[in-house]
């Protein structure tokens, strides 16, 4: 490709991963006020997908900026740790910064992507995957083609669904319950998808 040239990419994946985005950035932090308003406009169709997209939707409209904060604190955050725990590390292991983190960077070194320093958390943290998803996706890294498939096969297909359930059911769950319904099933879409290219 050459320099300065934009990768093509379909609607499918741009969708993806403006999908994957969104989730990141709903886990990386708590929403601002400017995204409420934003979730608050989407809109859904009568998919799984659409119905999920139409459910966070909702309850953005009946959500309050301190009520969500205070949510995520007591989910991801915690005195000490929050109700979850979202690395990959401790799904699969049931401890932080152990093998899957390790392989996950040699996987990254190898993609040529590094971390941009904006969080401080280990690149297993639910969020960093999510916008490396996203980022392959949307052909953002340069990288070839597939390279999505292998990193959520490798990386996120494991543990991430279980991790959204987890989200949904949460005793602190209020917001998040449909963040958790809407990466559950956006998960679940995607293995469904690649384990199709896998048989064909």
């Amino acid at each position: 490709m050459p320099v300065g040239e934009a990768p093509i990419i379909d609607e499918i994946d741009r969708l993806r991963a403006g999908q994957y985005d969104l989730l990141a950035v709903l886990l990386g932090r708590s929403p601002s006020p400017d995204l409420l308003a934003s979730l608050a406009e989407l809109k859904g169709d009568g998919s799984a997908i659409g119905l999920a997209t139409s459910g966070l939707a909702q309850v953005a409209v009946m959500t309050d900026l301190h009520s969500v904060q205070r949510e995520y604190f007591d989910l991801f955050v915690g005195v000490g740790r929050g109700e979850l725990v979202p690395f990959a590390s401790y799904y699969l292991t049931g401890f932080l910064n152990e093998r899957p983190l390790a392989r996950l960077r040699e996987d990254l070194r190898q993609l040529g992507i590094e971390a941009t320093g904006e969080m401080s958390e280990p690149e297993d943290h639910a969020a960093i995957m999510l916008e490396t998803m996203a980022g392959l996706c949307s052909g953002r890294f340069g990288t070839e083609a597939g390279a999505d498939r292998l990193f959520f096969n490798r990386h996120l297909e494991p543990w991430a669904a279980r991790f959204f359930r987890d989200v949904e059911q949460a005793q602190a769950s209020r917001f998040y319950r449909a963040v958790g319904t809407l990466g559950a099933t956006f998960m679940d879409i995607e293995a469904e998808a690649f384990g199709l290219d896998r048989v064909s």
